[in-house]
């Protein structure tokens, strides 16, 4: 982030790509970028975004009940009224569905996806020397 993105050589763009739950658009994996989309809206879905990844013990698990999720997010200070009403209400599952359109849209199949410039970039390597040196290589 500080050596790409903070200095304007790569932006980042987040998309939401569910994909774990048995039944589409129903399940902990979409609960969760639902609730993450809810954190997002009060300024706050990195550290929502980590407190999640913090807390994954598996598919399914329960980790990510609708529950949990809004006791994270009062965990990390967010107005619970707010919260609970856009998580209750589904006002960000258009959101959501738009972003796995996109994904089917431009190949995307699972997770991580990565695209450099619109096309895909299938890094050998996810730990993070190995992967900026693929990036570096890809963008030159």
């Amino acid at each position: 982030m500080n050596e790409y993105v903070k200095t304007g050589k790569a932006s980042l763009t987040y998309k939401y790509l569910p994909i774990l739950d048995p039944t589409p658009a129903d399940g902990e994996s979409h609960w969760a970028a639902y609730a993450a989309e809810c954190a997002n809206q009060q300024g706050k879905f990195w550290e929502y975004h980590d407190q999640l990844f913090g807390e994954w013990r598996g598919e399914n698990s329960g980790a990510f009940s609708l529950a949990n999720l809004k006791q994270y997010a009062a965990d990390l200070g967010l107005d619970t009224g707010k919260f609970d009403q856009c998580l209750d209400s589904g006002a960000t599952k258009g959101i959501v569905q738009q972003d796995v359109a996109g994904a089917a849209t431009a190949g995307a199949n699972g997770t991580p996806a990565f695209f450099l410039n619109g096309k895909p970039f299938y890094p050998t390597n996810l730990d993070a020397a190995s992967f900026l040196a693929a990036f570096d290589q890809a963008t030159q």
